[in-house]
């Protein structure tokens, strides 16, 4: 069975503590990283049940991401037949598992304000599961379903908050995803076992924005699966316990694909036409993110036995 676990600041001190219903139980030891917890402090939250001493209410405490920033941070893109439809793309003609980083300094708090850049436009969103690695690799590993625990410890929300005007344009993902506060994620992170991954499919992904559903999709419609795709990344590059695969999100974002000849008149304009075609395209699109707009993101299975919890952010503007 799952088991919910926060970071959190309280009376000037950072901890970890598992959650129960609506309270706290701070979890023996000091774990700088997520790298640290995962690696020492995981084991002894899993052992814990119930309220223990010196339990206290979950909103005497302030939430912090519980992913701490020197983690890698590792996405994949168009991983989902929704999104790729609505992208313009064929899942029959792009079987490709694409990867790419964000930068770590953008990973902020579940309840964080996303502040889009002055020269930003195109604000858009992207409720994500992310997928907390447990263990230590520095060579190629073939992972199965029946061994993704072994390397899988723990599973978050996340939002993929992308400036659509610079991604595209631009062709940099990293770059178009990876201001600061564009990575929110928690509130918990959730240790999760074999038996709540084989539940993986069930995970249901939705997200809100001023309380309209947007993205609402089970994780069975993910075209590149967990343990593949561990395999596949193992072979491109070591990773330790606490870094960060953020697994791509569902149909549903303001991002859509343009008509076939916008297309491809889009794809042999220089690139600041580009952008002004997508940045005027972008004012009537009446889904992109403005400031004010409240999004709410929550990843459960339908029955509730599995719950990853809820994010709530407000846009606002750069100051």
């Amino acid at each position: 069975m799952a088991v919910n676990v926060i970071r959190y600041r309280r009376d000037g001190v950072i901890g970890w503590g598992v959650v129960d219903r609506d309270r706290v139980t701070p979890i023996e030891g000091e774990y700088p990283t997520t790298r640290d917890f995962m690696r020492a402090g995981a084991a002894r939250a899993r052992a814990m049940s119930g309220a223990g001493a010196g339990a206290f209410a979950l909103g005497d405490a302030e939430l912090l991401c519980p992913i701490t920033p020197e983690r890698q941070f590792i996405c994949q893109a168009v991983n989902y037949y929704s999104h790729m439809r609505e992208s313009g793309f064929d899942p029959a003609k792009n079987p490709f598992n694409i990867f790419f980083r964000k930068a770590s300094s953008c990973l902020a708090p579940a309840a964080t304000d996303i502040v889009c850049p002055a020269h930003v436009e195109f604000l858009d969103y992207e409720a994500e599961i992310g997928l907390v690695l447990a263990s230590e690799l520095s060579g190629p590993a073939t992972v199965t379903a029946a061994s993704l625990h072994e390397h899988v410890g723990g599973l978050v929300v996340r939002n993929d908050v992308s400036a659509r005007d610079i991604q595209l344009p631009e062709m940099q993902f990293y770059k178009g995803k990876s201001y600061r506060t564009f990575g929110p994620a928690g509130p918990y992170l959730a240790l999760v076992g074999p038996e709540d991954l084989a539940r993986f499919d069930a995970l249901r992904l939705r997200l809100t924005v001023n309380g309209e559903v947007r993205q609402d999709s089970l994780a069975s419609d993910m075209v590149h699966k967990p343990a593949p795709t561990l395999s596949e990344l193992s072979a491109l590059q070591d990773w330790q316990a606490g870094d960060l695969i953020a697994t791509g999100t569902p149909g549903g974002c303001a991002l859509q694909a343009p008509a076939a000849p916008l297309r491809m008149l889009a794809q042999v304009l220089p690139a600041l036409s580009r952008q002004k075609l997508i940045r005027r395209a972008s004012r009537d699109n009446p889904r992109r993110l403005r400031a004010g707009d409240v999004i709410e993101t929550s990843i459960r299975t339908d029955d509730g036995t599995l719950d990853l919890g809820t994010q709530r952010n407000t846009v606002v503007p750069a100051t």
